[in-house]
């Protein structure tokens, strides 16, 4: 059975359609037979109960005679009394027995269809049969209409509806076709561009179809869906070109530093060298963990739902940095709570108060408060250094990217703070901006707060 269901839209869109209006067409031709039968039987037994009525009348009257003249809705009439004998009968029936050897016990009405084959017909009659009460007993009438003009109609109604059906069925199956087939052309020829764009053609698009329909909403999600394809594939080439570059230099140090510890002969010269090569060693430490952390930040793992205390997240956080070149004040509300990872809230305060006492003169200002209105902890890392311009307050959230190339490296920096921030941030469905301040720069994180317990 499987093999012999269809395997196309289209097939199964037509197979669907022509099978509901065959349903539909075989009901209302059943339906239509019926009702033109009932209506074509009543018609009958209308005026053969007229004449069996009004023979009946005669019959109460008295004034029954031999030979009953031919009438209009009835091709025979018979009556016989209660004792099987034929009073009086139409001329087609002349010299013949009662039609019927039942005897009626009370007076009423009858319908019947009967085969009367003293007639000769090949047709049905329905036969009203009309018992009434005279002076000398009871006494039935017997009205037969003939039902060739029922069987007639029904036949030729069959027969249209059997050529009509198939005709009609093959064109509802011919149109449901061709409008599927057309309402899928779009949809091919969306399926034949995306099935040779590769990973070296992200730039090519769908066709966008003019009738604005579901295929047309569809071709622009799957133009949407190749522009964040290729802008994320031009991030990562962008990412595994400054990787390799950010890690070239201090390879490049650390191998000639070996070099030189080998050719120097003088060992007063090796704690120097093995010095310079430790740092440069710890710089490509701390640049693999941050490569690595991104890594698992663009691989969206999932976050630990846990409550944290990021009031007390901060000021340890501040705390430690007490001794510094320069020192962090903070300002910190008490009980703010979000929910998230408390390791990872506590790598975006670290980023934030390493960018800032990089580029500080002599302060670092930290404060952090709630939102009760809007559900958010607000946290703001001010520093009095030479600031962001304007134009770089989105920039500087971009990976490996330095405002002063030169400056940033003397400072030890690899551009990699503030972007791994703002991700992990966005990881806590908050949002890390760079806002205007007075003098410096000023970072501001929100996050939603936890659910009240």
């Amino acid at each position: 059975m499987r093999r012999l269901r269809p395997v196309t839209v289209r097939a199964r869109a037509t197979l669907g359609a022509s099978s509901v209006v065959a349903v539909a067409l075989a009901i209302a031709s059943f339906s239509l037979l019926g009702l033109l039968d009932a209506n074509l039987l009543h018609n009958a037994e209308s005026d053969a109960e007229a004449q069996a009525t009004g023979v009946a009348q005669l019959a109460q009257a008295g004034r029954l005679t031999p030979q009953l003249p031919p009438t209009h809705g009835a091709d025979f009439l018979q009556v016989v009394d209660a004792h099987g004998t034929v009073l009086s009968s139409s001329q087609n029936l002349a010299g013949r027995p009662a039609i019927s050897d039942r005897r009626p016990s009370v007076p009423g009405t009858v319908f019947g269809t009967w085969d009367i084959s003293p007639l000769g017909s090949e047709h049905r009659q329905r036969v009203v049969q009309v018992t009434t009460d005279t002076g000398q007993g009871l006494v039935t009438v017997y009205a037969g209409t003939s039902l060739r003009d029922v069987d007639a109609a029904d036949t030729t109604t069959a027969a249209a509806l059997a050529v009509g059906m198939p005709l009609l069925l093959l064109t509802v199956a011919v149109v449901t076709w061709w409008v599927t087939g057309r309402a899928l052309q779009p949809v091919e020829a969306i399926r034949a561009e995306v099935a040779e764009i590769s990973d070296r053609d992200l730039h090519r698009r769908v066709p966008v179809p003019q009738t604005q329909d579901e295929v047309a909403r569809l071709a622009v999600t799957m133009n949407a869906t190749l522009d964040r394809l290729e802008s994320s594939g031009r991030r990562q080439r962008q990412f595994i070109a400054d990787a390799s570059h950010e890690l070239r230099s201090p390879l490049t140090v650390l191998r000639t530093q070996l070099e030189v510890a080998m050719a120097v002969r003088d060992p007063a010269a090796w704690p120097e060298l093995i010095e310079g090569a430790l740092e440069d060693t710890d710089r490509l430490q701390r640049l693999a963990a941050d490569l690595l952390l991104l890594a698992r930040i663009d691989s969206a793992e999932p976050l630990s739902a846990a409550p944290v205390d990021l009031t007390e997240l901060v000021a340890e956080a501040v705390a430690i940095r007490r001794g510094d070149r320069c020192p962090a004040e903070g300002e910190l509300a008490e009980g703010v709570r979000v929910t998230g990872s408390a390791l990872l809230l506590t790598r975006v305060v670290t980023n934030l108060l390493d960018n800032a006492q990089r580029f500080a003169d002599r302060r670092v200002e930290v404060r952090l408060r709630e939102l009760p209105s809007a559900r958010l902890a607000v946290l703001e890392v001010t520093d009095d250094g030479p600031g962001i311009p304007a134009a770089d307050r989105e920039r500087i959230f971009e990976r490996f990217t330095r405002l002063d190339d030169a400056r940033s490296r003397d400072h030890g920096g690899a551009g990699l703070g503030l972007a791994i921030a703002r991700d992990l941030v966005r990881h806590h469905r908050g949002t890390l901006t760079a806002e205007p301040a007075e003098q410096g720069a000023r970072l501001v994180v929100r996050l939603p707060l936890a659910d009240p317990r």
